[in-house]
Parts: C-alpha cells; sequence; structure tokens
C-alpha cells in the first residue's frame, strides 16, 4: 500500500548512522534548464539543462516527516521531494554525539550527497530553518534556493532573553514528562487533524514519545547559544534566493509582541538575499506547513520556474 509521502530509504552517514527518509520522484526530468533567480552557475547548478532541482524538507525543532505531509506530496506532483528524520525523531536512530547545529546541518549534507549532485531547494521549518542555512553555505554550488518557513532567526532579540529561554526550559521539562505518561499527543490533537491519514497515524505514534523528547532537549541544549554566535558571524548564503515565509497571526505560543519580533527578523532575512523574497502566510501562526501549505508550495514553485 502506497504511502502519501512516497518510498522509505534509508541514508547513511559518514559515521556510520543510519537516517529514515520517504521520497516522491516527481515527473522526471524537464527539457529546459530550471534555474531559481540568482542561482549560481556550473556544474550541479539549478542551471543544469534539463535537470529539475529536488527539493528537500527539514523539520522543526521535536517533529519529523510527517510535519510535511501537506506540503511535499503536493511538491512531489512537479519536482522530486525528499523528507527525512533527523537522528532521534521520527524513524532515525538517535545519535549518540550532541545534537549541536554543526551536527544537524552535517547529516542534512551527507543526505543531499545520498541522493546525487543537486541542484536542491531546502525547506525548512522553525528550527530547521538554521540547519538549512548552515547546509546550504557549507557546499552552495549544489543549491539552488531556501525556503524558510516561520525559521528561527538570530535577527530577532526575543529569542534571546531571559524569559524565552526560561519559558523553553519549562516546555521542555513538561512535554518530557507529558510523554513518559503517554499524554503529550492528546495536546497536539487538533494540530494534526488537518494531516494526511497515513500522515497522522505515523506522527501520532512517533513524535510524542519519551526518545523523541528526549532528543529535542538534546538540540535546545546548545541551539540558542550557537544560534546568537550568528549575529556576528552568519554562514554565508551569497546570492543563492532565499524566500522567508512568516505566519501572519499570533498563535501557537507566539504573542502578538513576540509575533511582529519573528517577522521583523523575516523581513531583514530576505533582504540579505539579493533575490529575497518575504511572503506572509496569513492564515497562520507558527504551524505554516499545516494551515497555510499552500502558500509553501507556491514559492517552492516559484523557485523552480525557468
Amino acid at each position: 500500500m502506497s504511502h502519501i509521502q512516497g518510498t522509505p530509504e534509508w541514508v547513511p552517514t559518514r559515521d556510520g548512522r543510519r537516517l529514515h527518509a520517504m521520497v516522491l520522484p516527481g515527473p522526471g526530468p524537464t527539457a529546459a534548464p530550471v534555474p531559481g533567480p540568482g542561482a549560481p552557475a556550473g556544474p550541479g547548478s539549478a542551471g543544469v539543462p534539463g535537470r529539475t532541482p529536488t527539493v528537500v524538507f527539514e523539520a522543526g525543532a521535536a517533529v519529523g516527516r510527517s510535519s510535511w505531509a501537506l506540503v511535499q506530496p503536493a511538491v512531489g506532483a512537479f519536482a522530486r521531494a525528499i523528507v527525512y528524520d533527523r537522528a532521534g525523531l521520527g524513524r532515525s536512530p538517535a545519535d549518540p554525539a550532541s545534537r549541536t547545529l554543526h551536527r544537524m546541518a552535517g547529516d542534512l549534507g551527507d543526505l543531499l550527497d545520498h541522493f546525487g549532485a543537486g541542484p536542491y531547494v531546502l525547506a525548512g521549518h522553525s528550527a530547521g530553518g538554521p540547519i538549512v542555512r548552515l547546509a546550504a553555505a557549507a557546499r552552495p554550488e549544489r543549491v539552488a534556493g531556501l525556503v524558510l518557513v516561520d525559521p528561527a532567526d538570530e535577527a530577532a532579540d526575543v529569542l534571546f532573553s531571559p524569559a524565552f529561554r526560561r519559558v523553553e526550559r519549562v516546555a521542555v521539562r513538561v512535554n518530557l514528562l507529558l510523554a513518559h505518561l503517554g499524554l503529550l499527543g492528546f495536546a497536539y490533537r487538533s494540530t494534526m487533524l488537518a494531516l494526511p491519514a497515513d500522515a497522522r497515524r505515523d506522527m501520532r505514534h512517533e513524535a510524542f514519545t519519551a526518545a523523541a523528547m528526549r532528543t529535542h532537549r538534546a538540540q535546545v541544549r546548545t541551539f540558542l547559544d550557537e544560534l546568537a554566535a550568528w549575529r556576528l558571524s552568519p554562514p554565508h548564503l551569497g546570492d543563492l534566493p532565499v524566500t522567508v515565509v512568516s505566519g501572519g497571526r499570533a498563535g501557537n505560543g507566539m504573542p502578538a509582541a513576540t509575533r511582529a519580533a519573528a517577522n521583523a527578523a523575516h523581513a531583514h532575512r530576505a533582504s540579505r538575499s539579493p533575490a529575497g523574497r518575504h511572503v506572509i502566510a496569513p492564515r497562520s501562526g507558527h504551524y505554516v506547513p499545516l494551515t497555510d501549505p499552500e502558500v509553501i508550495v507556491h514559492e517552492i514553485r516559484r523557485l523552480l520556474r525557468p
């Protein structure tokens, strides 16, 4: 029986671990170049004749591939579309090493190596935004563009306030406790309703476990400190096109002031790219892939057009 997110595939990492991915092959190669605006020229770039970029999706802090189940299948209608689970999330085994940004971006780089020379469009939601930025900066010649969906961004001062860090620490402890009690999924029942049945079933079984919350705890130990360091030395993306999609509404843990600060940071991030674009998802709070998936699909398609 087929799955809406495609065919499972195990991806080896350079240190012998495995990452679980799912692949939708897309309609096949196109007959003409498909560059993203401002994409780098040369081997592996979006300007290679007959080669439509592959789209790879990076999920948020504590979730896996299922969070993209309304976006990836729509993109799969016009491009190869790949989702995967970071180590310790979904079906990917946990990583015995620390879950730093460089470690997570390195795993994404290994996944891109596995699936070919590219070119790639990388889409990252929330904490996945910095991960795809770092992976793109490591090998920009194989990246056609980025779509950052309500990303964590170092330009948002609110992320580094003592109050935000306290709330984050409490949330991690509470979620881990609820996961141990088997209750965490109940808090997200309404969020999951929008998902297709098979992806909803996967998320229910995989996303709310104590193991997943321990992985999340490992990520947050260093995430904000690493992100803060980018205020002085951010990943260099050159002239890669960057589209930033912001939620247009408060909610999902973001009051109005935080939402305004986040969206200002997103506008700044888009402005740093010569082909930058800032887009508001009007029906969304933070969970844009679930509440405004068509906005993301439109922006990905826009990057793939000749």
